[in-house]
């Protein structure tokens, strides 16, 4: 599933494209993606004009206003397993997995395309009500170490699996979790409330500067799923310190790679630089 950086790459690159577009007509082939009412959606959108496309956690948001300037909702989208969006000139063939086409003023048309029909391209009157479970954003100003650190010492959970719960932070996923507990030397069963100071500054570090790294190299391109909207695939995968690579020497210590599974989740970690915590 496409992670923060993978979003946050696709959002800068599809801006240019729709912002100051009206919609035209829309063509939904296949109702799930829209919340299981195409008339609607179509009826929605139409005549509408992109105000700006935003980000929020593995959200894409993008508000909407009429003539006046009235802002009219917005469209959200999450990619999920399979999901993409790219503009092409009208006469392009979208191919066989083009979930939902809408028609834009400059003669291009947005395509969501989703081979295996999971992600969801959605009109919101009030799409705030569908965001606000979702924690601050990691790369924001809301997610300051002292932030942090209180809200590691008010749970008490294993790393890993409080870091993908998206009402703890936004965006992050099974790949940058584990390149980042990886980076700050952290074992992903350790206990949030057991961090010490140094610690949680590590973690706080390691969070920023693993997805600004893999958003600059446009995220990583792990399945053949991802590619940007132009049709490239991300190149972060090149960077990854453990994640699927398992049986293969840590870049850092040598050791050798593990995977386990934490929470059902398939998780790698260097069993000489994540040291397993002590129990009690």
């Amino acid at each position: 599933m496409p992670e923060l950086p993978e979003v946050e790459t696709i959002r800068r690159l599809i801006e240019p494209e729709l912002v100051g577009r009206e919609i035209g007509r829309a063509r939904v082939d296949w109702a799930r993606s829209v919340g299981g009412e195409p008339r609607a959606f179509a009826r929605a959108v139409r005549g509408a004009r992109v105000r700006a496309v935003g980000r929020r956690g593995k959200f894409l948001v993008a508000p909407l206003e009429r003539p006046g300037r009235r802002v009219d909702g917005a469209l959200v989208v999450h990619l999920r397993m399979s999901g993409r969006l790219h503009v092409e000139a009208a006469e392009e063939d979208p191919g066989p997995y083009a979930r939902v086409s809408c028609e834009l003023s400059d003669g291009k048309v947005l395509h969501f395309v989703d081979v295996r029909k999971f992600g969801r391209f959605l009109f919101r009157e009030r799409p705030e009500e569908l965001l606000q479970h979702l924690g601050p954003e990691p790369l924001g100003e809301a997610f300051t170490l002292p932030w942090l650190r209180s809200a590691l010492r008010g749970r008490r959970r294993a790393l890993k699996p409080l870091l993908l719960d998206q009402g703890f932070v936004a965006g992050l996923g099974n790949i940058y979790v584990d390149e980042t507990l990886h980076r700050a030397r952290l074992h992903p069963l350790v206990r949030s409330d057991r961090l010490r100071a140094p610690r949680v500054a590590a973690l706080h570090a390691a969070i920023r500067q693993v997805l600004a790294a893999a958003i600059e190299r446009e995220g990583s391109s792990f399945d053949t799923f991802y590619r940007t909207p132009e049709g490239r695939p991300g190149s972060y995968q090149e960077r990854f310190e453990v994640y699927g690579r398992g049986g293969k020497p840590c870049r850092r210590c040598g050791a050798t790679i593990r995977k386990i599974v934490v929470c059902q989740r398939g998780t790698h970690l260097c069993p000489r630089c994540q040291r397993t915590p002590r129990s009690g």
